[in-house]
């Protein structure tokens, strides 16, 4: 193979992975509370994630500070559990907020900025595993996922994750008393798509009970590494 050649079909290789990782960002999860005096940090961080093309910043509010005299209104103790699950999985037996989760596998105390960036360029720079996109038409959406260096096929969850880009909260009671606050990306509500096995490309379909922005995962059974997400288009 001639060189010009040679180098138009590694071009082209390089393109396609890029592009793969350009579609996948990183998924940061942070679990926060308006009862919680050290999170505002953190929820600003979340801000800036939200301006990112290459994070997917999502902030799930838990319900566990309720009882210091504040009742988070964006609270659900779905995600208490999801952070329960998270701690089980690495062998923890605490929960506690501010925590960032990154791609469902590492996780950062509090408001790291240092620690927190580091892991997503690692996530950014390492290689896809898989692909994924997503597209809407009303509330239906129609998720594509497919392998692309997967070593074993193992099961997966499709999960539909929707949000509402900014919520705002006064609040009046307990350790933020008297504070006025505004969330981004506050985490509404969670559809399962399905379960994929990871061994070819797939379709699923899915309706949404609202018109939310969404964002699709595809995350290991069992709270596992989140190895493809996308933005529903």
């Amino acid at each position: 193979m001639k060189r010009s050649a040679l180098t138009t079909v590694l071009a082209s290789v390089f393109l396609s992975a890029s592009s793969a990782w350009a579609d996948s960002p990183v998924v940061v999860e942070l679990f926060t509370s308006q009862g919680c005096s050290s999170c505002p940090p953190a929820d600003a961080i979340m801000h800036d994630l939200a301006k990112r093309d290459d994070v997917i910043g999502l902030a799930l509010h838990v319900d566990y500070w309720d009882y210091i005299g504040w009742k988070d209104e964006y609270a659900d103790p779905a995600h208490t559990d999801r952070q329960r699950a998270y701690a089980r999985r690495g062998g923890r037996s605490m929960i506690y907020t501010p925590q960032m989760v990154i791609n469902g596998q590492q996780d950062v105390v509090g408001a790291k900025t240092r620690d927190l960036n580091r892991l997503i360029d690692a996530h950014l720079t390492a290689a896809p595993t898989a692909s994924v996109s997503a597209q809407r038409s009303g509330n239906m959406v129609t998720v594509r996922v497919a392998p692309v260096d997967l070593a074993a096929a193992e099961n997966y969850d499709v999960v539909v994750v929707q949000y509402t880009p900014l919520r705002h909260a006064s609040i009046r009671r307990g350790e933020l008393a008297g504070h006025d606050l505004d969330y981004a990306n506050v985490v509404e509500e969670w559809h399962e798509a399905g379960r994929w096995n990871g061994s070819a490309e797939q379709d699923f379909q899915i309706e949404l009970s609202s018109d939310l922005p969404a964002v699709v995962l595809i995350q290991g059974t069992g709270n596992g590494p989140i190895i493809a997400s996308t933005r529903v288009k």
